[in-house]
């Protein structure tokens, strides 16, 4: 995976704001919270976050990017609160730079302190977060997914099909496992749910026994309303009558077994 660091421009930026913005002690505070490298620099407050962002850009040990997103978490998301900095426009006119700055470099800010490419290929991004078992990020995506539920619950239950044919072709990618004929969701998720174990047949509990075999039916399901009444092949002959709430329960099913995959895939690491 790329190494991907900050942009001169919005370093720069960034390093101002931050400078502006706080005393010697709690910049110095912040910096060590987002995971910047070394020290604190010497000198002023501009040329110390200047300098310590310029460090960390060049540490291979770190991302930067992750270290710009917690940085500027407070600034982007924090309640307006007028005895901060003077009034809620300033606090405005400071995320409208931020957010400009970035998209300049292609760049945007997603809510929980991530920065993430502005460029129209979500499912690279989405690929590198399950990567890095990023389920903060994992998380974003299922709220996207959400937030598109009363305008097109087509378009929703498309998007969480999408993200669990993303957990498991990564999966299969990083575990080596011979790729299925066909690349729907269905034969995909065999593939790894068999990898994984997660065989009724093999349980002896009972009740577990019930909610794997659930789990297995929910995901078969969610690959077969995408292709059947979702946004992705067209509704065919058949006009399904989705609704939002059809929406959102594929949604929060789709959440409930992407996260089970990568919970049960990191035990698989530990074990071995």
């Amino acid at each position: 995976m790329t190494r991907k660091t900050i942009p001169a421009a919005v370093l720069s930026v960034c390093a101002e704001i931050a400078a502006n913005r706080e005393t010697h002690a709690t910049l110095d505070s912040l910096f060590i919270y987002a995971g910047a490298s070394g020290d604190p620099p010497l000198g002023s407050k501009p040329a110390k976050a200047l300098a310590w962002l310029r460090v960390t850009n060049k540490d291979d040990s770190v991302k930067p990017l992750d270290v710009l997103g917690r940085l500027i978490e407070n600034y982007m998301e924090a309640p307006p609160n007028p005895n901060r900095w003077g009034d809620d426009q300033s606090e405005k006119e400071i995320r409208e730079r931020i957010t400009n700055v970035l998209a300049q470099c292609e760049l945007q800010y997603v809510k929980g302190g991530k920065i993430v490419s502005a460029l129209g290929m979500p499912s690279r991004t989405l690929e590198e977060f399950i990567g890095d078992r990023d389920l903060s990020s994992i998380d974003e995506e299922f709220s996207r997914a959400l937030k598109n539920v009363e305008a097109s619950p087509r378009e929703a239950v498309s998007a969480a099909s999408n993200i669990l044919e993303c957990v498991c072709k990564v999966y299969i990618a990083e575990e080596g496992l011979d790729v299925p004929a066909k690349q729907d969701l269905k034969p995909i998720w065999t593939v790894v749910r068999k990898h994984l174990g997660f065989d009724p047949g093999t349980i002896e509990d009972r009740d577990l026994q019930q909610i794997l075999s659930g789990l297995i039916s929910i995901t078969e399901g969610i690959g077969a309303l995408r292709t059947h009444a979702s946004s992705a092949h067209g509704a065919g002959q058949k006009i399904y009558k989705l609704e939002a709430r059809h929406a959102r329960l594929a949604i929060h099913s789709a959440h409930t077994v992407a996260l089970f995959i990568l919970e049960s895939w990191q035990k698989k690491k530990q074990v071995i």
